[in-house]
């Protein structure tokens, strides 16, 4: 597996899972998507495809039909099974049934071979805008999160995980999850420490409110540039707190 690099910003790129057992494509489709302000992970079959996505949090998932072992229809069809992420298909110009059949599992597209990497890029943005249009409805749909993004952080939920804008991965403890979990869930919202040991459920663990106070320290010490002039985390005096950036959701 391989990972491009990503330059420190305010913006976390778009993550993109490139699944094809040709090392020279991998290398090809790295280098262009990453030229092209994207986030790349490159594996060459299906256990190393669940693998990354259990450990990361991928926007889109590119998968060659014609795979040793599991070919890409079997795992186009456990992927869909599992999560809403989308999927382009890679196919070769012989394969219109299963480019068919691929399309009723539930790809969103698909790139006939030879392909210019142009226009799988074209094709990758265009799938991400309509996900990113129905976002909000699928949110209130489901609660199957993966991730939220804020501020060129990613927070996995699945591995509870912070990727700090500079690509380190910082673990949480079970407290500071929850409480980064309440924060994302309510961004630009003034919450009350009330409000937040209901949404963090940190009554097990401490069940006063200045123990929020505590948690919130814990917190802005792992999130904060200088926590003692904090930025995400803003006080909000004789109120609570509201945490101060947008957030986007992974679903």
């Amino acid at each position: 597996m391989s990972v491009s690099e990503e330059a420190p910003g305010s913006e976390t790129p778009p993550h993109i899972l490139v699944v094809d057992d040709d090392p020279a494509l991998r290398e090809l489709l790295q280098g262009y998507l990453g030229d092209s302000d994207m986030r790349v992970t490159t594996v060459d079959g299906g256990k190393a495809m669940f693998d990354a996505l259990e450990a990361e949090a991928i926007d889109l998932v590119v998968l060659d039909l014609r795979l040793p072992g599991e070919d890409g229809l079997s795992l186009a069809r456990r992927l869909r099974e599992r999560a809403a992420i989308p999927v382009i298909l890679l196919t070769g110009r012989a394969e219109e049934a299963d480019r068919v059949m691929g399309l009723e599992l539930g790809a969103d597209d698909y790139v006939t071979k030879p392909f210019s990497p142009r226009e799988l890029l074209a094709r990758i943005r265009a799938v991400l805008r309509r996900y990113q249009q129905r976002a909000p409805l699928d949110e209130v749909r489901s609660d199957k999160r993966r991730a939220f993004r804020f501020a060129g952080w990613e927070f996995n939920l699945r591995t509870r995980r912070l990727l700090a804008p500079d690509g380190r991965k910082l673990d949480l403890t079970n407290n500071e999850y929850s409480l980064l979990v309440a924060f994302c869930s309510a961004p630009q919202r003034v919450l009350s420490r009330d409000q937040l040991l209901d949404l963090s459920r940190l009554h097990n663990a401490e069940v006063y409110d200045r123990a929020i106070d505590v948690q919130v320290l814990r917190l802005r010490r792992k999130l904060e540039v200088d926590h003692a002039k904090p930025t995400l985390i803003v006080t909000e005096r004789g109120a609570g707190y509201r945490f101060n950036t947008a957030v986007e959701t992974l679903v």
